[in-house]
């Protein structure tokens, strides 16, 4: 008998690298790791293994979103963002975390990169590096987090989440070279993975213009030295080509977001091949409305319509000119947390081909996050997660956000979610939107 070993047997198999889609796919997991893949014809079935057979379904690896905020106050939980923020405790709001990744994992999304937030009681830090912990330990299932956590200055476009009125409370920013270098350390003693930083403005804040400069390069410098110096890894929040200029001097693992560019900043993303963050679902009219609905102010909804144009036409920029594009939704307040794959339709919208939108999600953002030797390919050896999707996403990839066609996630070769006719194997035990909205 072979023990602690699956067999799943599908139509088609997309492995995350970009090549010929393979016929007749088999994949043999034994325990959290891919033992064997390939077509039919060339992969042996281990005798007495449980075997799955879903023959007209497209097998592929699980998902990764790279710019999330587990921690903020999302529309599928929250009826009014700017009064759950004064009404909810950051320990109750842990517990959301955790459901919204969960949200997230029963989406096919096995890894995320938590990126940071900021309450009036400080950042979050511990509480999401605790829900990293807990996954990680089997107290709670969820997907992979990977926990960033903020080190910027006072009146940083990060900072201006927070009401300008706000007490902030020491600790929250720092400012200079030095006091940066001080926080960033204290979030790497908690335990984070990554440090983000801003170089510019932004776009749903407070009243600041996306173009002004946040810090200044000694800054930048400094935070992303302390991240590297202990063998970490730092995201630069970046709207504008001087933003872009400054975070690849400071050298950024990864930038973040598509808005403003010119061909000299183009030019310089692509020589240093650093993987930018598109954030595009965070851009759509569909966020706007929801932002409108959850309360945000019409000065901040006026900024996001002006910008939106300029992200399209820099996301098209960028692919055109060998950008390496990992994916990231920058999904918060908004749109739903399991609505990940929205942002994949909208770069088939905006002109990349279908396999290239999946490796944003898959290859490209495991090499964006050091783990492609793990994950974001579907090959021998690396760790078994993978999603069953019920059709063909080459051909719609709107089928990934459809919760009936993602038949089965799973995360480290366990069974996560198992949607097929007769089963019911789920993360989140009540049923979907049937939960109390925290603030109502």
């Amino acid at each position: 008998m072979a023990a602690n070993v699956t067999v799943i047997k599908g139509g088609r198999l997309i492995d995350g690298n970009g090549g010929e889609v393979v016929k007749n796919p088999v994949i043999v997991i034994k325990g959290k790791k891919i033992q064997a893949v390939g077509p039919a014809s060339k992969v042996k079935v281990p005798k007495g293994a449980e075997v799955i057979n879903v023959p007209k379904a497209t097998l592929m690896p699980g998902m990764m979103d790279l710019h999330i905020h587990l921690c903020m106050f999302n529309n599928l939980t929250f009826n009014n963002y700017r009064v759950a923020q004064w009404e909810i405790t950051p320990q109750l709001q842990q517990l959301y975390a955790l459901f919204h990744a969960q949200l997230c994992l029963e989406m096919g999304f096995t890894t995320l990169r938590d990126l940071g937030f900021i309450t009036p009681w400080g950042l979050v830090t511990e509480e999401m590096c605790a829900v990293r912990d807990a996954i990680n330990n089997g107290v709670m299932a969820g997907p992979r987090l990977v926990i960033g956590a903020f080190a910027v200055g006072t009146g940083s476009h990060l900072d201006l989440i927070l009401p300008r009125a706000a007490i902030r409370p020491p600790g929250t920013t720092a400012d200079g070279a030095d006091a940066l270098r001080g926080l960033a350390r204290k979030n790497l003693l908690t335990g984070c993975d990554w440090i983000k930083t801003c170089a510019s403005g932004g776009g749903g804040t407070d009243k600041e213009e996306p173009t002004v400069r946040n810090h200044t390069q000694e800054e930048l410098d400094a935070v992303v030295d302390e991240a590297h110096a202990v063998e970490h890894f730092a995201s630069i929040h970046c709207f504008t080509p001087d933003a872009h200029r400054m975070a690849l001097k400071a050298g950024a693992d990864t930038i973040e977001h598509m808005v403003f560019h010119d061909d000299d900043s183009i030019a310089r993303i692509v020589d240093a091949q650093v993987p930018v963050t598109p954030t595009l679902a965070h851009r759509t009219d569909h966020a706007i409305d929801i932002r409108r609905e959850i309360g945000t102010a019409e000065f901040i909804l006026v900024k996001m319509k002006r910008i939106q144009p300029d992200c399209f036409n820099t996301f098209q920029v960028m692919y055109e000119s060998g950008v390496k594009i990992a994916m990231g939704t920058d999904m918060g307040y908004e749109p739903g947390f399991g609505t990940n794959a929205y942002e994949l339709e909208i770069y088939t919208d905006l002109g990349m081909k279908p396999m290239d939108a999946i490796m944003t999600a898959t290859k490209n953002a495991a090499e964006a996050l050091h783990m492609e030797d793990e994950i974001g390919t579907l090959e021998k050896g690396k760790l078994a997660d993978i999603v069953v999707v019920d059709g063909d996403p080459l051909k719609n990839i709107k089928i990934l956000q459809d919760r009936k066609k993602l038949q089965m996630v799973f995360k480290e070769g366990q069974l996560m979610v198992d949607r097929r006719p007769g089963k019911d194997v789920r993360v989140i035990q009540k049923d979907y939107l049937d939960w109390k909205i925290a603030d109502k």
